[in-house]
């Protein structure tokens, strides 16, 4: 009994030790970054206006997003004017994303500094982590708007032809506008922050 008692605790402890190993291991390449909460591909969508994934419930329930309409421009049969209004709206789209982008990697520097510099206070983190936050909110429906805008500018069968040719399995209802098939970054990263893949809409 007491051999297997030893036994036992050997199993336990070599487990447990085992498993603060991996714990400590899967930070390690955070400790390398500018700011911890992004990862570089995460820093390079936001400056890029990339939609890293904040588009995601417009996309999957049918709403088409600018970029893969252009992407698909010969397929969905586009007419030159909307060719062109895809167009303007992708370039506005990104145009803000990137702006918002920036600011949000602004706050999250802070934010990063904050506790790097061991100046956080319980204000100072309630502040910041607002601001971080509010400034996500408003990047994530800056992608969402421009979904909204592709159900005025593309007719109802080609929403449909776009949920098709984008194996969106689901069926989106728009605003009117006709139901389709319809990511990101959709990022998220909600967001979650700290997304090592960025995914564009």
């Amino acid at each position: 009994m007491t051999r297997l008692l030893a036994l036992a605790l050997l199993i336990l402890t070599a487990g447990t030790a085992q498993g603060e190993a991996v714990g400590h291991d899967s930070y390690a390449e955070f400790h390398s970054r500018e700011i911890k909460a992004l990862a570089p591909s995460d820093v390079e969508g936001l400056r890029q206006g990339s939609g890293m994934g904040l588009a995601l419930p417009a996309e999957l329930n049918g709403y088409p997003g600018p970029m893969h309409v252009l992407e698909l421009a010969d397929a969905l049969s586009l007419t030159e004017e909307q060719q062109e209004r895809t167009e303007q709206a992708f370039e506005r789209m990104r145009e803000r994303a990137s702006d918002l982008g920036e600011q949000v990697i602004q706050s999250e520097r802070e934010l990063d500094r904050l506790f790097a510099e061991r100046r956080a206070t319980l204000e100072e983190v309630e502040r910041l982590s607002g601001e971080t936050a509010q400034l996500w909110g408003q990047l994530r429906a800056v992608h969402l708007e421009y979904h909204l805008l592709m159900l005025e500018i593309l007719d109802d069968d080609q929403v449909r032809r776009y949920g098709h040719l984008r194996s969106h399995p689901g069926n989106g209802n728009g605003n009117g506008n006709g139901n389709g098939n319809s990511n990101g970054n959709g990022h998220g990263h909600g967001h979650g922050h700290g997304h090592g893949d960025g995914h564009r809409h």
